[in-house]
């Protein structure tokens, strides 16, 4: 495993930063056994309840003010550490992410993300008494569903805030990142129940609508840019074959890199939803929730994160050629932010799958999500240590 205390980091503020190293270092076993807790304990969006208890017991413990919940979310955390010196700024963010995919557990690695947030805010808690401002701690729920990170804005969580750091698990390093932006679509269709041998023609097939849309979006995606993306299963589609389903329901997702071109996709996309209830003699109701935007990439920040990285001999691979989506992106229009992608796996290992989730409790994991802790506080001591760095990235941001 990576000696981080051995290493030494990127200037300026090295006596600094080799501290903020050496305090994950001393952690490691805190840091690592909350991974795996989480990871073998995983909760769906805006369930989780034991993750968001684990973490705040945590920050607690290393003398943070914790609000948990925090605004309107139950699994919400805002925790606060101030500086021991003068001044009321910056408030640099450090965020962390916990839900799991239903059916599938931490197949997205979030417990390496929960992980090396706390990590971070550790390392920084040891050093705070030398710092201006406040460490605020964000623990963030529901970013595979749901724009958990949208509802903390929505509810004033980060207002004040000069920087937001959060750090992905992937199968390469990339410093820069583009998500699509995204938005959940519920979609259902309402008909009337029949005998499906005795008397069909008396029913309005609901699962038939159903098909016809996912019929619909198959042809459509000929016509998409090669940056979209539509994709969706079925939740509902009747209880037994020979009854006519009067209901059917389906979870669809809507995805572009460009908003102008989302809105027109969001237009179509219930377009054809009513089309199909149109043609099956149904009804429909078609519900969007969730918006992801597009990520603004902080230039300051993503200079500062790829140099203490590269002081640890790890080398930025450019553009993810593979774009999901993301709510730190929303973030990212309130404050300067980054997020920042670092391997846990050998490149090829699709995201969302059995593999990555069986990656996320490697040897090769923890010294990754040991690092992304590093990282992060490294590129917060940058900015609580330089008022003008703090200038450039608003500036950047404004521009």
């Amino acid at each position: 495993m990576l000696e981080l205390d051995a290493i030494r980091p990127a200037a300026p503020h090295i006596e600094t930063k080799q501290r903020v190293a050496t305090a994950v270092d001393g952690a490691r076993a805190e840091i690592l056994a909350l991974s795996h807790r989480i990871h073998a304990h995983p909760e769906p969006a805006f369930e989780e309840h034991q993750a968001a208890t684990w973490v705040a017991e945590s920050l607690r413990a290393h003398g943070f003010e914790v609000e948990h919940p925090a605004g309107s979310l139950a699994t919400a955390i805002r925790a606060v550490r101030r500086g021991g010196r003068d001044g009321a700024k910056p408030r640099i963010g450090i965020l962390a992410e916990y839900d799991a995919l239903p059916g599938l557990g931490h197949g997205c690695g979030h417990n390496t993300m929960a992980a090396s947030g706390v990590g971070a805010a550790i390392a920084l808690a040891a050093i705070a008494d030398e710092l201006p401002g406040e460490i605020v701690f964000f623990g963030t729920p529901a970013e595979e569903r749901g724009s958990g990170k949208q509802i903390m804005i929505d509810d004033g969580l980060f207002e004040g805030i000069d920087a937001a750091l959060l750090f992905h698990p992937c199968d390469r390093n990339h410093v820069e990142t583009h998500p699509l932006a995204s938005e959940d679509v519920d979609v259902v269709f309402s008909g009337s129940q029949a005998h499906a041998s005795s008397d069909p023609w008396k029913g309005r097939n609901a699962l038939d609508a159903l098909i016809l849309l996912f019929n619909a979006v198959g042809l459509w995606r000929q016509q998409l840019r090669p940056t979209a993306r539509v994709h969706g299963i079925i939740r509902e589609g009747g209880t037994a074959a020979n009854i006519i389903p009067d209901r059917a329901s389906a979870w669809f997702m809507v995805r572009s890199d460009d908003h102008a071109d989302y809105a027109a996709m969001k237009v179509r996309f219930t377009e054809m939803a009513q089309a199909a209830a149109l043609a099956t003699g149904t009804t429909v109701e078609v519900t969007y929730s969730g918006f992801a935007t597009t990520m603004r990439n902080n230039p300051v920040l993503v200079d500062r994160f790829r140099t203490n990285m590269a002081a640890y001999g790890v080398d930025d691979m450019g553009d993810d050629p593979n774009a999901g989506s993301t709510d730190m992106a929303n973030v990212s229009w309130v404050c300067p932010a980054i997020h920042p992608d670092l391997a846990i796996c050998d490149e090829g290992v699709a995201g969302h799958s059995l593999e990555f989730r069986d990656a996320a409790v490697t040897p090769r994991a923890d010294t990754t999500t040991l690092l992304a802790a590093t990282l992060i506080a490294q590129t917060a001591v940058d900015l609580f240590l330089d008022p003008e760095l703090v200038e450039a990235a608003w500036t950047a941001f404004r521009a």
